[in-house]
């Protein structure tokens, strides 16, 4: 179900706002369906509704508030770790530039291809084959990486080349952080329960509705439309590579730049 729900996600937020706005609609509509029955049958409860319901909202409005600040939490840990391992990258570019060895400008090469990669990591789609391949490349660049610097500190064990060495295992102590904020998104149980929560309350609120004979369809749909709106962009926020909240890869370009001055390196 959640891989359907990740899809659905996927295709489109609007199509998953419409599909979850009448999931809730439907639901306000059964509730005050019941509500109008119990009332001509005389089974309504009399008093207590209204504390229900009112209990009901507060815990959806607690709920949301958590799920927010978790996924902005998530969304902000990924934009840093970008900004992070950029500023990593462009560090150990230049030491390797000025180490002033012949291993060095082919290591500053292969650190401009490692930034090209990681730009595309963090502009993956939802494709596991795209981004374990991506993640294959990253490891092998890695490992091509540290056999210059091993060579480089080998060949002069003095602070220049430890500097050199410290810096490229931040840019690949960076890239495992990244790697692991982006597979971090928010718990399936968090999901459901957000979801399910909005779906009881205003199916309840529909029922008070229903028990004192009011309709209000248009304060129902904008209501139900505002909730909506809401989940939508908490989900989006906590997904890492679906929606239109994705972190930008703008760091990794602009450290391009930096390495060619003039140039401008191919975006994705």
């Amino acid at each position: 179900m959640m891989v359907l729900l990740a899809e659905i996600l996927a295709f489109s937020l609007f199509a998953f706002w419409l599909l979850f706005f009448l999931v809730q609609w439907l639901a306000q509509a059964l509730g005050a369906w019941l509500g109008r029955r119990h009332t001509a049958r005389g089974t309504a409860p009399a008093e207590g509704v209204g504390v229900v319901v009112g209990g009901m909202l507060g815990l959806l409005a607690f709920v949301l508030a958590l799920t927010l600040s978790f996924a902005t939490t998530r969304f902000e840990e990924r934009r840093q770790g970008t900004l992070m391992e950029a500023n990593a990258i462009g560090t150990a570019w230049l030491r390797a530039k000025a180490i002033g060895h012949p291993r060095g400008e082919e290591l500053a090469k292969l650190f401009e291809e490692y930034t090209k990669l990681r730009a595309d990591f963090i502009t993956a789609p939802l494709d596991r084959d795209v981004v374990r391949s991506i993640n294959e490349k990253t490891s092998a660049l890695q490992n091509r990486i540290w056999d210059h610097v091993t060579a480089i500190v080998r060949e002069r064990p003095d602070p220049i080349s430890s500097a050199l060495m410290a810096a490229t295992n931040e840019v690949f102590d960076s890239s495992t952080a990244e790697r692991f904020a982006f597979n971090q998104s928010m718990p399936v149980q968090m999901v459901w329960l957000l979801m399910g929560i909005a779906v009881l309350s205003i199916g309840a609120l529909g029922y008070q509705l229903g028990m004192r004979g009011l309709s209000l369809p248009i304060l129902s749909v904008l209501l139900i439309g505002m909730w909506t709106s809401v989940i939508v962009v908490i989900l989006d926020l906590s997904a890492p590579r679906i929606g239109s909240m994705r972190s930008s890869a703008a760091a990794y370009y602009w450290t391009l730049d930096g390495f060619n001055p003039g140039s401008t390196p191919a975006r994705r």
